[in-house]
């Protein structure tokens, strides 16, 4: 497994580094999102959104549990399992024959992590800071394990100052 952190002092930050990740996305990538109640995964999926040219509006589909937005090339599969009790229930949607060509950023996707043998896991940590987050990058396939040196350096470059370079990338 390669992984990096960063760490996100303010929303603003956190949408830089979205940004840096909508940037490398495309159709059929699967992101998974973790990360207590109010973590940051729905701003960060808002970020990622509007830098790909979507002007849906973003909000936590907890309850309808799966939504699409449109952007300028594809669209977005945005997926919230936190009311889900099994992999059965996720199965039951019917979304797989969405994900080939849509880009899935999928909310508690820890839960359901079994179903995609390549994915980019992000998971959010709340930090001393009132607004602060410990973002961790992290995957096992190539997609994405060739993907994080270049994410990394990305953030790195573009959120000046958010201490993206706090982990290194490691195997």
């Amino acid at each position: 497994m390669r992984s990096f952190s960063v760490v996100s002092g303010s929303p603003a930050q956190t949408a830089l580094i979205a940004t840096a990740l909508a940037e490398r996305l495309r159709p059929g990538d699967i992101v998974l999102l973790s990360g207590n109640l109010a973590a940051g995964k729905t701003t960060f999926v808002k970020a990622v959104a509007e830098a790909l040219g979507s002007t849906d509006p973003v909000t936590s589909p907890t309850f309808a549990l799966a939504q699409f937005y449109a952007t300028k090339e594809s669209r977005i599969l945005h997926v919230d399992t936190y009311r889900l009790a099994d992999v059965e229930e996720y199965r039951d949607l019917g979304l797989e024959e969405y994900q080939e060509d849509a880009i899935s950023l999928i909310e508690w996707g820890e839960k359901i992590a079994g179903e995609f043998p390549c994915h980019l896991a992000v998971s959010f940590v709340a930090t001393d800071e009132a607004d602060g987050r410990s973002l961790t990058f992290s995957a096992t396939c190539d997609r994405w394990t060739g993907a994080l040196a270049d994410l990394h350096a990305a953030i790195s470059k573009d959120t000046h100052g958010a201490h993206a370079g706090d982990r290194d990338i490691v195997d």
